[in-house]
């Protein structure tokens, strides 16, 4: 589940499939249409804090509607993935890829605003991501 829908996390991205111009839902839909496993599809359209996005455009309602939030390991290691992995696939920590997306997108996005309400609830989720990583590796005798 967590390496479907990281790979697929911004499909809704592509021209092709927008619809509401808010990319994890028209990812979740699309992957909804297309038959993919619904879990994917709900993890898809509500990665990295899109509840809070969805709240930003005004679409809060219809993606609790249309897609069940779950809060797990899943959907923390999911934000993991997406907060530490830059556009071009390169390495960021949590704080310098926030700080990407605010520079790319200027001060008076809409992003911009999401991303500063979601900060602190991205930031636990990779802190709660690292830690179970590191719990779970051989430790040093």
């Amino acid at each position: 589940m967590l390496v479907a829908s990281a790979w697929l996390h911004d499909v809704g991205y592509s021209p092709d499939l927008v619809d509401t111009g808010f990319h994890s839902l028209d990812g979740g839909r699309w992957l909804r249409r297309e038959r993919f496993d619904e879990r994917i599809s709900a993890l898809v359209a509500h990665h990295s804090c899109a509840w809070l996005e969805a709240e930003e455009r005004g679409l809060g309602e219809v993606l609790a509607a249309e897609f069940p939030r779950e809060e797990t390991a899943v959907t923390d290691a999911l934000c993991f993935s997406d907060m530490t992995t830059g556009p071009d696939g390169q390495d960021f920590e949590v704080l310098e890829r926030l700080a990407e997306i605010r520079s790319r997108y200027g001060p008076e996005h809409l992003v911009t605003r999401f991303i500063c309400r979601a900060e602190p609830e991205m930031v636990a989720a990779v802190q709660r991501t690292q830690g179970r990583l590191a719990g779970s590796l051989p430790q040093p005798m």
